[in-house]
C-alpha cells in the first residue's frame, strides 16, 4: 500500500519526502501512520528500481531539499498495480482507499469497472466478524450490544459501498457503449 502511495501522489506531481509523508498520512489516516523509517527506505527501494528520480532543490529557508519524480517506468508500473491489484488491495479496507485513490490514473473504463468489479464481488460474499460455526451472524442474532454495533456499522458502510460501486460500474460501461 505504501509503494502504491508513493507512485500514485508523484502520478500527480513532483514531491518532496515531507510533503509526500504528509499526503500518505492524510490517506491512511490514524489507522496507519507513516513513519520516516518506513517511507525513506520505500523510496529508496522504488528509487533503485528505476520508478522515481531525486533531484536536489535549494531550501527556502532550511538545507536542500529532494524532490522525488516518477520516471515513465513508474507511472507504467502504478497503472499495472492499478489494473492487477493484488487480491489483498481488494479485501483489506485501508489498502482498498489506496487503490480506488488513484484509479483515476486507468485511462480505460473497462478497466477501472473490472477492479470495481472485484471489490464488488469481495463485498457481495456473505461475511461477518462474528460466526456461529461457519455460519455468518447478523446483528439482530446478537445480544452483545458493542457487537451487535460493529456489524450495524459494517453493514451500513457496506450498502453505502454497494451502491457506490454498482452506480459507478454502470456510469463506467456507459462510456464504453
Amino acid at each position: 500500500m505504501l509503494e502504491l502511495a508513493i507512485l500514485g501522489f508523484l502520478y500527480d506531481a513532483p514531491l518532496h519526502g515531507y510533503e509526500l509523508r504528509k499526503r500518505i498520512t492524510a490517506l491512511t489516516g490514524h489507522v496507519r501512520p507513516v513513519a520516516e523509517s518506513t517511507l525513506y527506505p520505500a523510496i529508496k527501494r522504488l528509487e533503485q528500481a528505476g520508478l522515481l528520480e531525486r533531484a536536489t532543490e535549494p531550501g527556502s529557508v532550511a538545507a536542500p531539499r529532494h524532490v522525488l519524480t516518477l520516471t515513465e517506468e513508474g507511472r507504467r508500473e502504478l497503472r499495472r498495480r492499478l489494473a492487477e491489484p493484488v487480491q489483498r488491495d481488494i479485501t483489506d479496507e485501508n489498502r482498498w482507499f489506496a487503490v480506488l485513490a488513484f484509479l483515476r490514473h486507468l485511462d480505460a473504463p473497462a478497466a477501472q469497472a473490472a477492479v470495481l468489479r472485484r471489490r464488488l464481488a469481495f463485498l457481495e460474499e456473505p461475511a461477518s466478524f462474528f460466526y456461529e460455526g461457519d455460519r455468518p451472524l447478523r446483528p439482530e442474532e446478537l445480544d452483545d450490544p458493542f457487537r451487535r454495533g460493529v456489524l450495524t456499522i459494517a453493514r451500513a458502510t457496506s450498502r453505502a459501498e454497494l451502491a457506490w460501486l454498482r452506480e459507478t460500474i454502470d456510469s463506467l460501461d456507459a462510456r464504453q457503449v
